[in-house]
C-alpha cells in the first residue's frame, strides 16, 4: 500500500512540474543566434554614465550614443577611449538615436525628434539642428529605429496616452526621406498576452525601452529594461521569443543595436555599483 501511495505522489509531482517548465520556453525551431550570458563588455565613462540609446551606422563600425540628461551625440569604436562629444541642442531627457543614411534623429522622452547632417558629429557644436514637433502623441517614448532599406522610422511607446499598455505594446512608422523629412505612415502594435503566454507570468505591463531589427532574419528585437526582457518578434510584429534577462548582467537595459557583422549590442545605463556599459553578444550563425 505504501509503494503505491509513493508512486502516486511522485506521479503527481512529475505531472506539475511538467506543466511549470514548457511555458517559459520559446516555440519549437526558434533559435537565439547569441549567448546572452558570455558578452564582451565596454566599460563608458563618467560622462556615459547615463548611457541610453546606441546605433550604428552602416558605412563602418562606429557606435553613436546618447545620455538622457544633454543634447549631446557621442560617438567612438567599441572599445576605444577616445569619444567625440557633439552638442546638437539644449538640455533634455533624450532616449535615444537613429542613424539614416546621413541623417542623424534623436529622440526626446516627450516624443519630440531632432535631426542634423552625420557628417556634422565630428563637430563640437551642430548647427543644422532641426525640431520636429506634432508627429507623435502625448507619451512616454524611449525606443527609436531608421531602416534605410525601407525608409522608414520606427517610435516606441514606453507609456502610451491611450492606456493600453497592459494589453499591446507599440508604437509608430513614419516615412524618411534622404532630407530628413519625415511623415506619419502608421503604427505597430506588440501583444503583450503573447509575451504573457511565453513567460508563463499574468498581467504584465509591458514598458518597452529600445528596439532594433535584426537584418538577417528580419525581426525585431525589442527591449524591456522594467521587466528585464528582450522580446522577438517576427516582421509583422507577432512575438515569437520571449528571453529572461540576468539583472546581475543587464543592470538597466535601455538602448539594442546590430553592427555590419550582425552582432548584437545592448547599453546598459550605470548603477550605485556599477559605471555605464556596452555589452557586445558575438553572432553565431
Amino acid at each position: 500500500m505504501k509503494l503505491q501511495l509513493s508512486i502516486v505522489i511522485l506521479c503527481c509531482l512529475i505531472a506539475c512540474a511538467d506543466k511549470k517548465g514548457p511555458a517559459k520556453k520559446a516555440p519549437a525551431g526558434d533559435t537565439l543566434h547569441y549567448d546572452l550570458t558570455n558578452p564582451q563588455k565596454f566599460y563608458m565613462p563618467d560622462i556615459l554614465y547615463e548611457i541610453s540609446g546606441i546605433a550604428f551606422s552602416s558605412n563602418d563600425d562606429t557606435i553613436y550614443a546618447e545620455q538622457d540628461e544633454e543634447g549631446i551625440l557621442f560617438h567612438f569604436k567599441p572599445g576605444s577611449n577616445t569619444i567625440i562629444q557633439s552638442k546638437f541642442g539644449k538640455k533634455g531627457d533624450f532616449e535615444d538615436v537613429a542613424i539614416y543614411n546621413n541623417i542623424v534623429i534623436m529622440l526626446r522622452s516627450d516624443g519630440v525628434l531632432f535631426t542634423f547632417p552625420l557628417s556634422e558629429a565630428n563637430n563640437n557644436h551642430i548647427t543644422g539642428t532641426k525640431q520636429l514637433t506634432g508627429l507623435l502623441p502625448a507619451g512616454e517614448y524611449e525606443g527609436l529605429y531608421a531602416d534605410a532599406a525601407g525608409n522608414k522610422l520606427y517610435a516606441l511607446c514606453k507609456h502610451c496616452s491611450d492606456g493600453k499598455t497592459s494589453k499591446y505594446g507599440g508604437g509608430y512608422i513614419f516615412n524618411i526621406t534622404t532630407d530628413g523629412s519625415v511623415s506619419p505612415a502608421g503604427s505597430f502594435g506588440i501583444n503583450v498576452k503573447d509575451i504573457e503566454a511565453l513567460t508563463g507570468e499574468k498581467k504584465i505591463t509591458f514598458h518597452p525601452s529600445a528596439l532594433a531589427k535584426n537584418l538577417v532574419s528580419n525581426q525585431w528585437y525589442i527591449l524591456s529594461s522594467v521587466n528585464k526582457l528582450l522580446v522577438v518578434a517576427d516582421s509583422n510584429w507577432q512575438v515569437k521569443q520571449v528571453y529572461p534577462l540576468n539583472p546581475s548582467l543587464f543592470v538597466q537595459p535601455e538602448g539594442i543595436a546590430f553592427d555590419k557583422q550582425n552582432n548584437l549590442y545592448i547599453s546598459n545605463e550605470g548603477s550605485t555599483t556599477s559605471s555605464g556599459n556596452i555589452l557586445k553578444f558575438t553572432y553565431k550563425p
